[in-house]
């Protein structure tokens, strides 16, 4: 579902990314781990087809990068981590309705569905700068979510988001592992991915310093500067 070949990405004040290598199959949740200045979210813009790689190559499907990242951007489900660059509408309900008819459906039951399982019915036509935070990043999540993508990538989704819209964004998750979508999730530590993800990626100034089990990881995760696992969000 997803090749990434010795990937190296950086920026004019230099490399960002080296030689990063791994791959996610179909259905697979993996966790994307590491501290500030890592390099996680210029990763998932890599993997969302906003950058080309300097050197190396991404294979989304049959598409790769360098040269198909229209259509890798059309493809994937890319969720920022700030909620402003992703509304395109004055209302949420306008966001929505333009999110449905990049994909030509005339059918809006889907995104009144999402809304209200993020609780968002009633806000739905109050201008989106009198959204709070929290509501902006979901109702960003609802727009990605209403392209139907084949992979999905998530920088810091449970941002902002209150118990009961990361529990509800939680069984969101589950079902698209369980539908067969590959998914990449960049958060500050696992505890919200428990039960959903046993695969992690630790980047370390630029570099994949780990891939593989969360438990072969274990209490190592403060040596990369990620709080350790303790027992919230357990089920």
């Amino acid at each position: 579902m997803i090749k990434v070949r010795d990937l190296t990405f950086g920026y004019s004040g230099g490399e960002v990314l080296k030689r990063i290598s791994f791959e996610v199959e179909r259905g697979q949740c993996v966790g994307l781990l590491g501290a500030n200045g890592s390099g996680k979210s210029t990763l998932l813009s890599l993997l969302g087809g906003l950058f080309s790689p300097v050197s190396g190559s991404i294979r989304l499907q049959n598409l790769q990068s360098p040269g198909q990242e229209y259509r890798i951007r059309r493809q994937a489900g890319l969720l920022l981590q700030e909620a402003e660059l992703q509304i395109l509408g004055a209302t949420a309900r306008e966001d929505l309705d333009l999110s449905l008819r990049t994909r030509g459906c005339r059918d809006k039951e889907p995104a009144w569905e999402l809304a209200g399982r993020f609780g968002l019915q009633g806000v739905l036509d109050q201008p989106v700068q009198h959204l709070s935070g929290g509501q902006k990043r979901k109702l960003c999540l609802a727009a990605v979510l209403l392209k139907n993508p084949d992979v999905l990538l998530f920088d810091e989704p449970f941002s902002g988001l209150d118990y009961p819209s990361s529990q509800e964004l939680r069984h969101i998750l589950q079902e698209n592992r369980e539908q067969g979508i590959a998914q990449v999730i960049a958060v500050h530590d696992l505890e919200p991915l428990v039960g959903i993800v046993d695969t992690c990626l630790i980047l370390q100034r630029g570099r994949l310093a780990f891939a593989g089990k969360i438990a072969d990881i274990g209490e190592s995760l403060s040596e990369f500067g990620i709080r350790p696992m303790g027992r919230g969000f357990e089920t």
